[in-house]
């Protein structure tokens, strides 16, 4: 007689519950200096090499040796060409840089501007905000609890000039060791040996750099030092009986995961497992706009945790359910949506010509013109005006989209860079024009590292884009919409590594584009993970929390429902904010 089977034995190692392995990346488990080892022992040698090659040496090499070969030239050559040309040398000249800028002006433009922004990502910011937030830190740890308001904001504009001296003073010694190694004038005779131009080469760089970010992170410190400084919010708003009122619930940093049981890059463990507690956030956004409707679900990046199409899928599989959400939702996109090149590996880079960024661009751009391509309309490369649709814009690209979306060759992704580009701002116009339009911008910075994916950056080119649809409302209100926080705010944060290189590269001076709106806007972020409402310069700031990131699927979690009105000035006025909590579900086992 045969026995029935027992239960089966459950596994030793519950695969539900992950193991250290999803703890790899996790900035919530591991310490920057511990990822940092493991970054190391996993790096591609190769591919850093490489990356290595392109991204520092040679852009070094070539400023180096730019004044050695520019004396060069003009000692052989540029007396007998003038002689002989005259004027027609001069004209000619003119007339090549003027087909140069109007052939391929505006990409040279922006990669101009891009490369100028990534050198100060490099070599000036880092260490101007390590100095700046290093002094910060030590002072809010002492004087925070007793400084009142305006004694704070005192002594945080003295700190950015401090930490610009600092990083100004730092910048200098780095010249000053690689001046003695440098040489500025060069021969024709030197064309026969060009490898003894190698250290003078780099020397020049490290001097002309060093200078450059000590001049910078002086001017920075400035900049920062005469600006208006964050501070709390003061008070909020009550609109008079019968005032036209906008809802608009805001999340933020949503990082739905491909897998049923997937943990998220930077929470690990510590965080939910799938996507249950995404699923909760909008089921309960749901049954509100069912009592009270709502008018706008504005998401202010990384819907999903390293921009997988299985993760946009499981998305957009949750958003399905709730017809009414997606109707009013705005995304724009974050880090994770365009940036991490790797959930599991930080160490994993891709070359500034890999295809692999492009495909995360692509798939974000598709997945935001799914949900509010018909409702946003982008700006006319050629007019500077608001023109198009998302989705007229799109239409004539669709086919290239998809071959390379199933392709991935380099050359597709090439012909696809300025659909990319031209897509931010993303403009919802008001209705009517006194009301209240929403502008969503791409803040990424170009970063192909999977470790420095968090920087952030807004161009002239969306700054024009904003200029434009404001002289095309000139009544209306606006809700400036980015991922990224413009300024590092005044409130004690968890650790000293969240205070350095997350914000905006270029925050002070985003702020100071939005000058002309202050009073008229208000500025909604999110990549932070925390919730503060603040003013900086004029403009009221809303960062949200991610009602995902910081809680595992039993533990609470909560977001914020705004409500907007103008008052009789026409100025954007903001009312308390209302905190939703997600309760806690007891997980399965």
């Amino acid at each position: 007689m045969n026995e029935r089977p027992g239960p089966a034995m459950p596994p030793i190692v519950d695969p539900r519950l992950g193991d250290a392995e999803d703890d790899a990346s996790s900035t919530k488990q591991r310490s920057l200096l511990a990822i940092a080892g493991s970054l190391l022992a996993e790096v591609n040698l190769l591919r850093l090499f490489l990356a290595w090659i392109v991204l520092i040496v040679l852009p070094g090499l070539l400023l180096g040796i730019a004044p050695l070969v520019a004396s060069a030239w003009l000692e052989t050559f540029s007396r007998a060409l003038a002689a002989s040309l005259g004027g027609l040398w001069a004209l000619g000249l003119l007339v090549l840089a003027a087909a140069v800028a109007w052939i391929g002006g505006q990409p040279l433009f922006r990669e101009a501007e891009r490369g100028f922004w990534s050198l100060n990502a490099l070599a000036v910011q880092p260490g101007y905000a390590l100095c700046r937030e290093g002094l910060r830190h030590l002072v809010e740890l002492k004087t925070t609890r007793r400084a009142n308001p305006d004694r704070m904001e005192r002594l945080r504009a003295a700190m950015a000039f401090g930490g610009g001296i600092l990083a100004c003073g730092l910048a200098l010694i780095a010249a000053a060791l690689a001046w003695p190694f440098s040489r500025w004038v060069g021969h024709i005779a030197d064309l026969a040996a060009p490898h003894r131009l190698i250290v003078p080469a780099l020397a020049n760089a490290v001097v002309v750099v060093g200078s450059y970010s000590a001049l910078a992170a002086l001017l920075w410190g400035v900049a920062d030092a005469t600006m208006r400084q964050p501070r709390d919010a003061a008070r909020f708003d009550h609109p008079p009986p019968g005032r036209r009122t906008w809802r608009v619930a805001h999340l933020s940093d949503l990082h739905a995961v491909g897998e049923r049981y997937g943990f998220r890059i930077e929470s690990g463990r510590g965080g939910p497992r799938g996507n249950d507690k995404l699923a909760a956030v909008l089921a309960r956004l749901d049954d509100i706009h069912a009592a009270h409707p709502l008018d706008l679900v504005l998401v202010t990046g990384d819907a999903t945790d390293a921009g997988r199409s299985a993760e946009w899928a499981e998305f957009f599989a949750i958003l399905s359910r709730y017809p009414h959400l997606a109707e009013r939702m705005l995304l724009l996109p974050g880090n994770h949506d365009v940036n991490v090149v790797d959930r599991a590996n930080p160490a994993r880079l891709d070359l500034p010509l890999s295809p692999g960024k492009r495909l995360r661009q692509m798939r974000t751009l598709s997945a935001i013109a799914a949900i509010q391509g018909d409702r946003v309309r982008v700006v006319d490369p050629n007019s500077g005006l608001l023109g198009q649709t998302l989705s007229q814009a799109l239409e004539p690209h669709r086919d290239a989209i998809a071959a390379f979306a199933n392709a991935g060759t380099m050359r597709l992704s090439h012909s696809l860079a300025e659909l990319w580009e031209g897509a931010f701002p993303m403009v919802l116009p008001p209705e009517p024009e006194d009301g209240l339009g929403v502008m969503l911008l791409n803040s990424n910075a170009e970063t192909h590292f999977s470790f420095t994916n968090a920087l952030g950056l807004v161009g002239a080119e969306q700054a024009h884009g904003l200029a434009a649809a404001t002289q095309a409302f000139p009544r209306a209100c606006w809700i400036v919409a980015l991922h990224h926080h413009l300024v590092e705010y005044p409130q004690p944060a968890k650790a000293f590594s969240e205070r350095i290189g997350t914000a905006l590269i270029n925050g002070t001076w985003f702020l100071r584009q939005l000058r002309p709106l202050e009073g008229r806007a208000i500025a909604m972020h999110g990549h932070r993970h925390i919730d503060w409402i603040g003013e900086c310069g004029g403009l009221r700031i809303v960062s949200a929390p991610s009602p995902v990131m910081e809680s595992k699927n039993g533990e609470a979690s909560y977001f914020y429902l705004h409500t907007f009105f103008t008052d009789a000035e026409g100025k954007l006025c903001m009312t308390s904010p209302e905190r939703i909590v997600i309760a806690g579900e007891i997980e399965p086992t």
